[in-house]
């Protein structure tokens, strides 16, 4: 069962309040005001609530939204793990009194990991909106400025080469075949262990990487077919265990035991596939030449990584996700978006101009342009913005600065 917020404080959260007030930041103070919204915390109590249709009514006492809200929020403003936050906040007064956790007992790191799951994305959408209202009730975003940029988020994943992809593809699906072995004994098909010579083949190709001229180009293919053809016993292998496993010839008397090997076979189901894309993206690069496969992989663990090129010097790849990052004044946010596919940066100032408006109610009239976003509107497009736009990219507190005319920005009024 859950609240929006906890009834009644206890004598110990007196204690801690007044020992710690003047020890808070200062971003704490103005995070309590705009905290206590009572539509950021039903916002919160909602999302809550939709993890079981009694959760309002029946159940334990849990922790009250806003304790729920505030614990998050401390977790992303300061970058923790649930893990770190959990430790922090159980050691420090400080934090127990901004999270209004008191003198109670503070929640472990998986409960609050469910908690962040099931707020989910749309009830932080919902809270991001409600504080844009608040900043623009307050004065502090009017909507005459307007900044676009992109950015990338990079995915937890190592370098990607399709040799070290290959490798661990044969070492999950090893580890894997290990357990199911471990579980049911000797039973039909027998596990026979690659991983050794995979490990050699990789190590292989990546001294041949390193090496120029054509002898070493030869080496790197003949150790890409010997790298690939293992490969492709091992997902056979663990193919023919997951069909084993499904048709009962493994299978266990115990239910926890026959539960795990459910798990371990629908993990060989969902990596056996990605190993085999990766197969053949490599055969297409290493002896056609194809760097350009469809459903290309960079990660067996994060596939929806994305190769982003932002013309950085220092980092001309990146790995991850686009990332568009909408402000107003005083840094304010009014939007943001995750891209499934990375968009062409010309084709988001309009959108964003659009958003701007309906966020603020009014088109922005300075001028901002992030790092390639440049528009051109062809003839024939939207009426009143068939001239060339920019948004230059300077710091928001500064005046705008002087342009050309062929640098002048056009947006709707």
């Amino acid at each position: 069962m859950i609240d929006r917020r906890r009834a009644q404080r206890s004598f110990g959260d007196g204690l801690i309040a007044d020992e710690v007030k003047d020890l808070r930041e200062g971003w704490m103070n103005h995070a309590d005001r705009l905290l206590d919204d009572e539509a950021i915390v039903t916002a919160v109590y909602e999302a809550l609530g939709r993890r079981h249709p009694k959760s309002r009514s029946r159940g334990r006492l849990g922790a009250p939204a806003d304790v729920v809200l505030r614990l998050l929020i401390l977790k992303h403003v300061r970058n923790w793990s649930y893990e770190v936050l959990e430790r922090e906040v159980r050691a420090n007064l400080v934090y127990r009194d901004f999270t209004r956790v008191g003198g109670g007992k503070m929640p472990d790191a998986k409960t609050i990991g469910r908690w962040g799951l099931a707020v989910g994305p749309e009830t932080v959408k919902q809270v991001h909106e409600r504080l844009v209202h608040m900043a623009q009730a307050e004065g502090v975003a009017t909507g005459r400025r307007m900044r676009v940029d992109t950015t990338v988020v990079e995915t937890n994943i190592h370098y990607p080469t399709d040799s070290s992809l290959l490798g661990d593809g044969v070492r999950v699906l090893t580890r894997a075949m290990k357990k199911i072995t471990a579980i049911v004994g000797d039973v039909g098909a027998k596990l026979r262990d690659r991983s050794r010579s995979v490990k050699l083949r990789v190590l292989d190709i990546a001294r041949a990487a390193r090496a120029k001229g054509p002898q070493s180009q030869e080496r790197l293919k003949r150790g890409y077919g010997r790298l690939l053809a293992s490969t492709s016993r091992v997902v056979g292998q663990a193919q023919r265990f997951a069909r084993e496993i499904a048709d009962g010839v493994k299978r266990t008397s115990g239910v926890i035991k026959q539960f795990a090997l459910e798990g371990l076979r629908q993990r060989i189901e969902e990596i056996a596939p990605r190993i085999r894309q990766v197969m053949k993206q490599a055969r297409a690069r290493v002896f056609s030449g194809d760097t350009h496969v469809e459903g290309k992989l960079l990660s067996l663990f994060e596939p929806s990584t994305e190769v982003i090129r932002k013309g950085k010097a220092a980092k001309p790849n990146e790995f991850g996700k686009m990332v568009k990052l909408q402000e107003a004044e005083n840094q304010i946010i009014i939007d943001y978006e995750v891209y499934d596919r990375r968009p062409n940066d010309a084709d988001l100032l309009i959108p964003a101009i659009e958003t701007h408006q309906a966020q603020l109610g009014r088109a922005p009239v300075s001028r901002r342009r992030g790092c390639g976003l440049l528009f051109r509107q062809k003839r024939g497009g939207c009426e009143g913005q068939r001239r060339e736009a920019s948004v230059r990219a300077q710091p928001l507190h500064k005046k705008p600065q002087a342009q050309t005319r062929a640098e002048e920005t056009l947006v709707s009024q």
